[in-house]
């Protein structure tokens, strides 16, 4: 699976694609994602004298949006994150686009618009999304929800329990963002750390490696465990 840098360009990407005909499919997606999403105003007085058609019970989604959803039959599953990833980039669509494709998306679509955050929403109103990936049990979606927009974003409470649910489910500590910038000085964080290494060694549980150098990232004297 490629984790995508959000330096990642097309060029970048199309590289890593298994064969030409994943390079033709995402090029196609990508036209679709960055095209013009409203028609052309029609000319009044020829809309006047058309027949009027009944609206559509669903409005149709994007071409880009369906892309997206089929992004990992075309272009294997190992580099669909990266593609999706993209899309939503170059397409950036809103909070509530994003909402709803993370709502019903699957788990790989889902890390996508984990990945793609930082890229499109500028202030907190995706961290609900964030929130109910760590909720969830999948490793690969709690690594991608640690990113750089919950780094940014999450307020310290659930940051702090982001970087314990790392622990307990096995994600590696590297996959959190910025971890040494806002575990610095975090007496609380350091306080939960402590704990949860106690609680192990009274289990008779090796601490791990991550948990001890978390610890030593907020600088701030506790017990040994």
């Amino acid at each position: 699976m490629l984790t995508p840098p959000l330096s990642w360009t097309r060029a970048d990407i199309a590289a890593r694609l298994p064969d030409d005909h994943a390079r033709a499919w995402f090029a196609d997606a990508t036209r679709a994602a960055t095209a013009p999403q409203t028609p052309p105003a029609a000319d009044p007085a020829r809309a006047a004298s058309a027949p009027q058609a009944p609206p559509a019970p669903h409005p149709a989604h994007p071409v880009w949006q369906l892309r997206f959803v089929t992004a990992g039959r075309h272009c294997g599953r190992d580099a669909a994150d990266a593609v999706r990833a993209l899309l939503l980039i170059e397409a950036r669509p809103g909070t509530e686009t994003l909402t709803r494709l993370y709502r019903e998306g699957s788990v790989a679509e889902r890390r996508a618009v984990l990945h793609a955050l930082p890229s499109l929403v500028d202030g907190p109103q995706a961290a609900p999304l964030v929130d109910d990936a760590l909720r969830t049990h999948d490793t690969r979606l709690i690594a991608a929800a640690v990113g750089p927009y919950a780094a940014a974003h999450l307020a310290p409470h659930a940051w702090r329990h982001a970087v314990l649910k790392c622990l307990f489910t096995g994600v590696p500590l590297s996959a959190v963002a910025d971890l040494a910038r806002r575990a610095a000085g975090d007496a609380e964080l350091a306080r939960m750390l402590a704990a949860h290494a106690a609680e192990r060694t009274a289990a008779g549980r090796e601490v791990p490696r991550d948990l001890r150098h978390a610890l030593t990232l907020t600088g701030v004297p506790t017990e040994e465990p």
